[in-house]
C-alpha cells in the first residue's frame, strides 16, 4: 500500500500521461487532475476540475488528502497552454492576460491550497513546469513567456517561504516536448531535439522524492538528448 500521495495537474495527455504514469509505477498514490473524461485504471486517482476556479481548486485537493495512510508530499503543476498573438504592440491585452491565466493562475492556486497539507504532513516538494522560452525569449509570444518567467519567479518564493517548513520547490524547464499535439501544429518541424515526455516524467519523480531532498529552488533543464 502507498505510503505517500502525489498531487498531478493536467494528469493526461503527452506530458501528463508520463508523468502521471512514472508515480503509479514509482509506487506512490497518485492523484491528477483532468479537464474532462478522465481515464479509467492506470493505477492512478483523477478528478476533473477547473484549476483557474479557487473552489474547484480545493476540492481537488481535498481529494488528494483524503488518505490519512498515504499524506500529501508532492505536488506536480503541470497544467499551462500555449498561443501566439504577434509582437507586442500587435496582442490584445485580453490575449496577454489569457496566458498568465492558463500558466500561472493553476500553478499559483495549487501551491497555495496544497502547502498547508505539505507543512502538516512534515515537508515534501512541489514542482513546476515553465519553459526554455522563459530563459531565451523568441518573438511573438511575449505573453507566454512572461507567464512562464512569472511561473519560475513564483517557484523561487514558494522556496524561500517553505524551507524552514520542510517543504522544497524546483521548476523543470523544458524545451519543445515531444507530443501529438505539437508534432500536429508544427509538422514541418526538425523533432530530433524534441525532448520525449517520459524523460521529463524521469526527471520530476527525482525532483518530487527524498533523493533530491538538498535540493530547492532550482531551475532545471530539460533540453533532449541530441
Amino acid at each position: 500500500m502507498a505510503d505517500r500521495t502525489v498531487f498531478i495537474t493536467g494528469g493526461t495527455g503527452g506530458l501528463g500521461g508520463a508523468v502521471t504514469a512514472a508515480f503509479v509505477a514509482a509506487g506512490w498514490r497518485t492523484v491528477a487532475t483532468a479537464r474532462k473524461d478522465p481515464p479509467d485504471g492506470g493505477g492512478a486517482t483523477y478528478v476533473t476540475a477547473d484549476l483557474t476556479d479557487p473552489a474547484a481548486v480545493e476540492a481537488a485537493v481535498a481529494t488528494a488528502v483524503a488518505d490519512w495512510a498515504a499524506p500529501l508530499r508532492a505536488v506536480i503543476n503541470l497544467v499551462g497552454g500555449y498561443a501566439a498573438a504577434g509582437l507586442v504592440h500587435e496582442t490584445p491585452i485580453e490575449d496577454f492576460e489569457q496566458m498568465l491565466a492558463l500558466n500561472l493562475r493553476p500553478t499559483y492556486l495549487v501551491t497555495q491550497a496544497a502547502l498547508p497539507h505539505l507543512v502538516e504532513a512534515g515537508g515534501g516538494s512541489v514542482v513546476c513546469v515553465s519553459s526554455r522560452a522563459a530563459l531565451s525569449p523568441f518573438p511573438g509570444a511575449a505573453g507566454y513567456v512572461t507567464a512562464k518567467a512569472a511561473v519560475l519567479a513564483f517557484a523561487g518564493a514558494v522556496a524561500v517561504e517553505y524551507k524552514a517548513k520542510g517543504v522544497r520547490c524546483n521548476t523543470v524547464v523544458p524545451s519543445v516536448i515531444d507530443t501529438p499535439t505539437n508534432r500536429a501544429a508544427q509538422p514541418d518541424a526538425d523533432t530530433s531535439r524534441w525532448v520525449p515526455p517520459e524523460d521529463i516524467a524521469t526527471v520530476i519523480r527525482f525532483l518530487a522524492g527524498e533523493e533530491s531532498a538538498p535540493t530547492s529552488g532550482a531551475t532545471i533543464p530539460v533540453y533532449g538528448r541530441a
